[in-house]
């Protein structure tokens, strides 16, 4: 990460938040108490910043800067509601196309990712706030600075954000080796949003759960799997020809 993204004191560190400064990670020192630190967690939570309580000297090598306990990670985007999303999506009379990234941490695959859906007409990418990688210059470069042009959401619970975006009548379809359905067979006229989750776990099982589709993308070949992010290319560009009919 870039040396000038960092943001760090206790009070450059506050008024960014005070003033709605997007953050990708917020790092306090453990131990860290006091009106101002409950307020900075308060803010961050609602902002749905990551938060880390971490010793000093992960501090000390973040910055040589007087850190006063607190290091704030600036992000390159600004993130936008999933609802904002879907609502103008209707009122454009578009059918919404949202890729769900659940455990995606690698930076290059994220950015990938974000190349193919901003190729393929997807309105936004959406991740959690937890364990997923940053949005950082890495992962824009990766992206080949799709994710400067495509909306991105990052929610703090990924199982609530799909309850609420099925009452807005959006259809979710996991994809998984375990699903029953060929991807080919899933009409991707329908308001929809695919989720892909992390290679080594998959997608978690309480979205599983609550997904109307799991799909899956037939094999030949002696490697029964496909890296995540041409997995996503290979869902989303049948969504394009589909939609393009």
């Amino acid at each position: 990460m870039e040396k000038d993204t960092f943001i760090f004191g206790i009070y450059p560190v506050l008024e960014a938040l005070r003033n709605g400064k997007e953050m990708e990670s917020l790092f306090i020192k453990r131990g860290s108490n006091g009106e101002l630190f409950d307020e900075m967690l308060s803010l961050a939570r609602k902002m749905e910043i990551p938060v880390h309580m971490v010793p000093i000297e992960k501090l000390k090598r973040m910055t040589q800067g007087n850190h006063q306990g607190v290091v704030g990670i600036a992000s390159h985007i600004g993130y936008v509601p999933v609802e904002e999303i879907i609502t103008t999506a209707f009122e454009e009379g578009r059918s919404p196309l949202l890729v769900l990234l659940d455990g995606i941490t690698d930076v290059r695959n994220f950015g990938a990712i974000a190349r193919s859906a901003e190729c393929a007409g997807a309105d936004a990418i959406v991740f959690s706030s937890l364990n997923s990688a940053p949005v950082n210059a890495v992962a824009i470069k990766a992206s080949a600075g799709a994710l400067m042009h495509m909306p991105v959401c990052r929610v703090h619970n990924m199982v609530t954000t799909v309850k609420n975006m099925k009452n807005y009548g959006i259809k979710i379809i996991a994809a998984s080796e375990k699903g029953r359905t060929v991807y080919t067979e899933y009409d991707f006229n329908e308001p929809t949003a695919i989720i892909m989750g992390a290679e080594d776990s998959g997608i978690d099982t309480a979205l599983l759960k609550i997904s109307d589709y799991m799909v899956n993308i037939p094999m030949k070949g002696k490697v029964k799997s496909l890296n995540v992010s041409v997995a996503s290319g290979v869902l989303l560009f049948e969504a394009l020809k589909q939609r393009m009919k």
